[in-house]
């Protein structure tokens, strides 16, 4: 195969081209095509005021024009960049048939008038929402994704819906942008997109304004929506907001009332304090220390935290996070001017012997499940934030005693899992935060290489700016080490040290 598939370019992940069809689309049960399908569609035209209408067909003729609308961006494929001028009714006309299997409609307690009330463009990404977002920010996609359970509440409270449109929009908008390692690089001008998105978020933050204002500012809503800014942080930038949000949401979080919400609604309560619990423990490894406070939750249960991948955004075993937290807590102590004498050697060592201990295949077969997902990408994906979790406590334990301990094995083998997870798993987009890890620590440009191209997948996967960030901040970090103005090791206080604060997940 001298090209790759378009069913592989569809899914955005690397196709191995090694025969036809290839092995990914054999793997995933998918239709290996080699170009995009053409696919008939009723009525006699795609646009116009003739779009859906049939001459044998009065019914089609006869329905209300959201219907229509509705219908066909429900069929779309979402279109290169190159495809449209940035207004949403142009992706409207590139009608195909998605080899794909069917996404997950926007779900039916959602009342159709409700969606018919809003104009084309918020049409256009709510559905972008419920198709590329909701697929996006989960490790596997499935009818119980929380991120999609969000979507009747939204129509509820105009705070959140924005919010999930300004998502929807700056991801779409992102699309226009390339994928660079270089600080010197200029941005590219603004486009439509970049406006309507740009138009979401002010709606979103002006009535969050409003809504954190009022008498009783707690609502569902309100905290779904502070939680979003955190995953738009992540597509503008990776840097100084998301720790406001996340504060936020957990400060709203503690002001919520006792009475019983509802299923759908404690649902959603518990996915936040998850996704709040992995946010802060991944994220306070790259900023200064005790930025963020440890959250708490008051209802916290046994079962609070138990692994669902399909109600995770990133999949990481909750025991290497708790552990990752313990670490940092630690490196705070150092950082604050603890001496190393009265920091117990007896509570991080045993930590770190366990994280090494920690058995992935028994944790990726004994999770509950409730789609098809591959048995070996997921022992990938925890062996690589098991992997970095190794390498940031085995640091902070240098720390502790004043050495530096040479992780040349680890370091290799984390680079080598995330190559393997690269070239032929669909769990890349889980994994920035153990490539940031191991970039922080690798010294051979072979390895630098591997970890750029990984990075450049990454985006081609999620069009997450904070990768292009992430990418920028290796470079230069590099450098220093190359040019011996830093010690390698330090890393885990340096990074920290920098004149942001990043999230780089």
């Amino acid at each position: 195969m001298a090209e790759p598939c378009y069913t592989c370019r569809r899914r955005h992940i690397q196709c191995d081209r090694s025969q036809t069809p290839c092995l990914k689309c054999q793997k995933a049960g998918l239709e290996c095509l080699d170009k995009r399908p053409v696919r008939w569609v009723q009525g006699v035209a795609i646009r116009g005021t003739m779009r859906g209408r049939s001459y044998q067909n009065t019914l089609v003729a006869s329905r209300p024009v959201g219907e229509l609308k509705m219908h066909s961006i429900s069929t779309a494929e979402t279109p290169s960049p190159s495809a449209s001028n940035g207004d949403p009714s142009t992706d409207l006309q590139l009608v195909s048939a998605p080899p794909t299997p069917s996404i997950p409609s926007i779900p039916p307690s959602v009342d159709d008038r409700a969606l018919y009330q809003l104009d084309e463009s918020s049409q256009y990404y709510l559905d972008y929402y419920n198709q590329r977002i909701c697929q996006l920010f989960i490790v596997y996609d499935s009818q119980n994704n929380p991120f999609r359970s969000l979507i009747p509440l939204a129509f509820g409270d105009k705070v959140l819906l924005d919010a999930m449109l300004a998502l929807a929009a700056r991801h779409r908008a992102n699309f226009e942008q390339p994928f660079s390692t270089s600080s010197a690089e200029p941005m590219s001008m603004a486009t439509n997109r970049d406006k309507e998105a740009l138009r979401f978020k002010y709606r979103a933050i002006q009535g969050l304004a409003h809504s954190i204002n009022t008498q009783h500012p707690y609502k569902d809503g309100t905290v779904a929506s502070v939680f979003l800014l955190v995953f738009l942080d992540l597509l503008e930038s990776g840097c100084d907001r998301w720790n406001y949000h996340l504060e936020g949401a957990k400060n709203l979080m503690a002001l919520k009332p006792s009475h019983d919400p509802g299923r759908t609604i404690e649902k959603v309560r518990k996915f936040i304090i998850k996704q709040i619990h992995l946010i802060e423990a991944l994220g306070a490894t790259f900023v200064r220390p005790k930025l963020l406070n440890n959250y708490a939750p008051t209802d916290h249960s046994a079962n609070m935290m138990e692994d669902v991948v399909e109600e995770s955004f990133l999949g990481c075993p909750e025991y290497i996070l708790t552990s990752v937290q313990f670490f940092s807590l630690q490196r705070d102590m150092v950082a604050g001017g603890t001496p190393s004498d009265e920091i117990s050697l007896g509570g991080i060592t045993p930590v770190l012997d366990a994280v090494k201990q920690f058995d992935c295949y028994t944790w990726a077969s004994s999770l509950p499940q409730e789609s098809v997902r591959d048995i070996d990408d997921l022992c990938k994906l925890a062996r690589v934030y098991q992997l970095g979790a190794i390498l940031y406590g085995g640091r902070v334990l240098d720390a502790i005693q004043n050495v530096q301990t040479n992780q040349k094995t680890t370091v290799s083998e984390l680079i080598g899992v995330i190559d393997m997870l690269q070239r032929g798993s669909d769990l890349l987009k889980c994994a920035l935060w153990p490539i940031v890890v191991a970039g922080l620590e690798c010294h051979q440009q072979s390895q630098r290489n591997v970890l750029i191209q990984a990075m450049e997948e990454f985006w081609a996967d999620t069009k997450c700016l904070n990768v292009s960030n992430a990418a920028k901040i290796l470079q230069g970090h590099w450098k220093k080490i190359d040019d011996g103005e830093i010690v390698a090791t330090d890393w885990i206080f340096d990074i920290g040290r920098s004149s942001h604060d990043w999230l780089l997940i």
